[in-house]
């Protein structure tokens, strides 16, 4: 059985109201075409090479009302946002004034976060399907039918998507047509959304281990058991996979052979998805930390004390780490840790996704 944790409903309707306040123009990542979860398919969490230099201000610029809670990320493209909603709704809305392009309706809440990849926007929902919509329409390209709630983001590379289910699999999916390539199925539930690097798959699973699996032919290639589920997405970066488990730690893992290089032991479960960004790793922790670890050697830099439970998967952008925590606030911190920068908004009018993970799950 599962159970799960949840935001207080003003922390996760604020998402789209402060989505992308005070920009003047749309960010170089709404015009960059692409924007996946946690910035590519690799999930590095950083930022940096579209976001642009030009902070907004802390003024409103509008919000969106939705049906019911939003707990999946936002993916602004071309000058749309795209992001799902527990009313059963994947939207699109003008990123310049808030009004609506199109919905579509699936028939399940829509917790997973949209990756929009060459005009098509990819995502899941919990009615177990995997969607293909038209990124200017929302007309429906295709769309997948797994064993179970997709709660896992896709991940686009060279024309195949990949994501999870709660049905125990990985599934790659042929990006035009939604054919399956391959599944490849574990003994737990997959939450996590996998990263794709040099033509490997990585991904967690509620099973313990995290699972690097062969782009082309869905092959095992290693797995590495933690000592508990692993609903974390992994980010991998310079030939690591960073990735944290329920079991307290934070891991390095080398990507080639899944030898552990190092870990890092919090006060609590990590559900957040670790950023990298210039040789450092952000990630956060149950224990209500964020942390900041060498991504060589995972010796502990700083830690940033939040008022609740970090879940959040940090985004990086221009020195600052922004990040959601469960005390009902989205921080927005400098690299010496010294404090809050204003204007917590300025990650999602900067970037053009909202901080992830307003939601966790445990076993039980």
């Amino acid at each position: 059985m599962r159970t799960y944790k949840i935001v207080r409903s003003s922390i996760v309707l604020l998402l789209i109201t402060v989505l992308l306040t005070a920009a003047v123009t749309i960010p170089a990542g709404a015009q960059y075409g692409t924007m996946q979860y946690q910035y590519n398919a690799a999930h590095t969490g950083d930022y940096g090479p579209v976001a642009g230099s030009t902070l907004p201000n802390d003024v409103q610029k509008w919000s969106f009302p939705t049906g019911s809670v939003v707990l999946s990320s936002p993916a602004v493209v071309n000058g749309v946002v795209y992001v799902g909603s527990w009313d059963n709704n994947v939207y699109a809305i003008y990123a310049s004034n808030g009004t609506k392009l199109w919905n579509y309706l699936t028939g399940a809440p829509v917790e997973s976060s949209p990756a929009v990849v060459n005009g098509v926007v990819y995502v899941g929902s919990d009615d177990h399907n995997i969607y293909a919509l038209n990124a200017s329409s929302g007309a429906k390209v295709w769309n997948y039918t797994t064993g179970s709630e997709v709660h896992s983001s896709p991940a686009v590379a060279n024309g195949v998507v990949y994501v999870g289910s709660y049905d125990n699999n990985v599934y790659a999916l042929n990006a035009s047509s939604g054919a399956k390539v391959w599944n490849y199925t574990t003994v737990g539930e997959v939450y996590s959304s996998p990263a794709v690097s040099n033509g490997v798959v990585y991904v967690g699973s509620y099973d313990n281990n995290v699972y690097a699996l062969n782009a082309s032919s869905g092959a095992k290639v290693w797995n590495y058991r933690t000592g508990d589920s692993v609903g974390s997405s992994p980010a991998v970066s310079n030939g690591v996979v960073y990735v944290g488990s329920y079991d307290n730690n934070v891991y390095a893992l080398n990507a080639s052979s899944g030898a552990k290089v190092w870990n890092y032991t919090t006060g609590s479960e990590v559900h957040s998805s670790p950023a990298v960004a210039n040789d450092v790793v952000y990630v956060g922790s149950d224990d209500g930390n964020v942390y900041a670890l060498n991504a060589s050697t995972g010796a502990k830099l700083w830690n940033y004390v939040a008022g609740g439970l970090v879940d959040s998967s940090p985004a990086v952008v221009n020195g600052v780490v922004y990040v959601g925590s469960y005390d009902n606030n989205i921080y927005a911190i400098g690299n010496s840790a010294a404090g809050v920068t204003p204007g917590f908004d300025v990650a999602l009018a900067l970037v053009g996704l909202a901080i992830v993970a307003y939601i966790a799950r445990r076993k039980s």
